[in-house]
């Protein structure tokens, strides 16, 4: 290029002289409307086509213009590089006293041009004379539409986070009694104006975004969370599984809820009892699993003063307390053989007899069981009735795993997140690609297992808005064995801890970690009762 002279005068008066303050007064006019222009608007275009008017009204600086890489992204990453060799091309995006078709001509690749140099190189440049650069290529503006004195070129690099981005650049008539050196100063500063400005509109941009995304896919959770009885979801598994409680909501059948834990039995069995006639009786749940053998009979059927030590009054057992109502026995395959044959009573008499009691006290209810046991197998091992099987059986209604309804996976993430930041008073966000690589899981644990996840996130997530890098973190090891479900993958467990030492911590805690912690699984594999399991489990920590 031709030479550079910061200090050249262009015979301008001596500092302190008329010429100097009336240039300063103009500097500090300029600089105060281009702030005042970007705090009134962060729609960038009209704020630096007003720095580019203001810039050759007030200093003389004509058919500026601004630069910028094509298909800019500021959002692409963290670069922290001086050059911007690596892009494809840059046209004028913002220009004052340029026409339509010298703004359209105005595009160089890396290198190309001094524009295309300070592009690439992050150098600003200044051209003293442009008839006198071999590298200046009168594109945008041919020399026939410039002044036929001496014509100057400036171009100052605009840079965001240290990336260049773009040119601001402008023609200098060099017969104008100011300092070139203070054109200098004064356009980087603008230029650095100008950077700030192309990021904070960026960022508004990228959160203005991410904010409408969040809101639709929490418009999507709301109407979800509003569907019928609270189930959340629109995937078609699950909407068959609705679909066949309603059918059978209004009779009086005992329904038998079938799926892998996790996956909503009590929401279900919930829902029977609001979808019947008998919505506005009890609902009674009882898992099987958390009550002693011996408590059984009491907590079912209730009992009379005096039929045990401390039954100091008689109570009313939980399927007395349900009249008229809806019980759910949830894990009925844990049910002890002595209290089958006594649900069966139940069951076929309509009646129930207080532990210690002799009279028959009628009870009007709906059953709805469920399990996540094979109750086919567990009748030909002799572990539970024949007969209570096919009176439970009438009305078997698989629930589906969440793998089979990946579709709901984001409407329940966002359900689960709102309850959660309520509850913990926090205010964590997911990203469009973190509810995408939710939805990819394999979730072996089902909607309890996502919920679980959802919680821990919310509490330990380091910042508000959680990306899909952060959300690995939080996800459980897919490559873990996923939980049995036939009776053989049942019967036979990674490590064979059958010769005597399946009692053992190490043969308990490798159960729990095989089926993620879930003791009901870990003792079925290691064939004992949940209560046995537990109890082993106690003494042995």
């Amino acid at each position: 290029m031709g030479s550079i002279d910061p200090m050249d005068s262009d015979g301008a008066d001596g500092p302190g002289g008329a010429a100097e303050s009336y240039w300063r007064s103009h500097e500090l006019l300029l600089l105060s409307q281009v702030a005042r222009a970007i705090g009134k608007t962060l729609a960038y275009e009209g704020a630096l086509r007003e720095m580019l008017h203001l810039m050759s009204e007030l200093l003389g600086l004509n058919r500026g213009r601004i630069v910028l890489i094509d298909g800019l992204d500021l959002t692409g990453g963290t670069s922290r590089r001086r050059r911007g060799d690596d892009f494809d091309s840059a046209s004028i995006q913002v220009a004052y006293g340029l026409t339509r078709e010298e703004i359209t001509r105005g595009r160089y690749r890396p290198g190309e041009g001094v524009t295309g140099r300070v592009l690439a190189t992050a150098q600003p440049a200044v051209v003293q004379d442009v008839d006198a650069e071999p590298a200046f290529l009168f594109r945008a503006v041919t020399r026939d539409r410039l002044p036929q004195e001496t014509v100057a070129f400036i171009a100052m690099p605009i840079e965001v986070d240290s990336r260049t981005i773009g040119v601001l650049a402008c023609h200098r008539i060099r017969s104008r009694h100011r300092q070139l050196a203070d054109d200098v100063a004064i356009l980087k500063i603008l230029a650095t104006l100008a950077g700030q400005l192309l990021q904070l509109r960026q960022l508004v941009e990228v959160k203005t975004r991410s904010l409408a995304q969040r809101n639709a896919l929490l418009t999507r959770a709301l109407e979800s969370a509003a569907a019928r009885y609270g189930i959340i979801g629109t995937s078609e598994p699950l909407l068959n599984a609705i679909g066949e409680l309603e059918r059978v909501s209004s009779s009086t059948a005992t329904v038998l809820l079938l799926g892998e834990s996790g996956t909503g039995k009590e929401l279900f069995a919930r829902a029977l009892h609001l979808a019947s006639p008998r919505r506005d009786a009890p609902f009674v749940k009882i898992n099987c699993a958390a009550i002693p053998d011996t408590l059984f009979e009491s907590e079912l059927f209730g009992h009379e003063r005096g039929a045990f030590t401390g039954a100091h009054a008689a109570r009313a057992g939980w399927f007395e307390q349900a009249d008229r109502g809806t019980v759910f026995l949830d894990e009925i395959g844990e049910l002890p053989l002595a209290m089958q044959s006594k649900l069966l009573r139940t069951l076929q008499e309509g009646t129930i007899v207080r532990l210690g009691g002799k009279r028959e006290i009628p009870v009007d209810l709906r059953l709805v069981t469920a399990t996540n046991r094979d109750l086919e197998h567990e009748v030909r091992a002799g572990r539970f009735r024949r007969d209570l099987y096919y009176r439970l059986n009438v009305i078997p209604i698989r629930l589906p795993e969440l793998a089979e309804r990946r579709e709901d996976v984001p409407m329940l993430a966002l359900h689960f997140l709102s309850r959660a930041n309520q509850a913990h008073q926090r205010n964590v966000h997911l990203s469009p690609d973190a509810l995408e690589r939710l939805s990819a899981h394999e979730w072996p644990g089902n909607v309890r297992e996502l919920s679980n996840v959802i919680e821990r996130l919310v509490l330990l997530a380091e910042h508000p808005a959680v990306s899909v890098a952060d959300i690995e973190r939080f996800l459980p090891d897919t490559g873990a064995m996923r939980v049995p479900t036939t009776p053989a993958q049942v019967a036979v467990p990674i490590r064979d801890y059958r010769r005597g030492d399946s009692h053992t911590a190490e043969a308990l805690a490798d159960a729990l970690a095989r089926h993620g912690g879930n003791q009901s699984r870990a003792a079925q594999s290691l064939g004992l009762t949940p209560r046995q399991f537990a109890y082993r489990w106690r003494k042995l920590r």
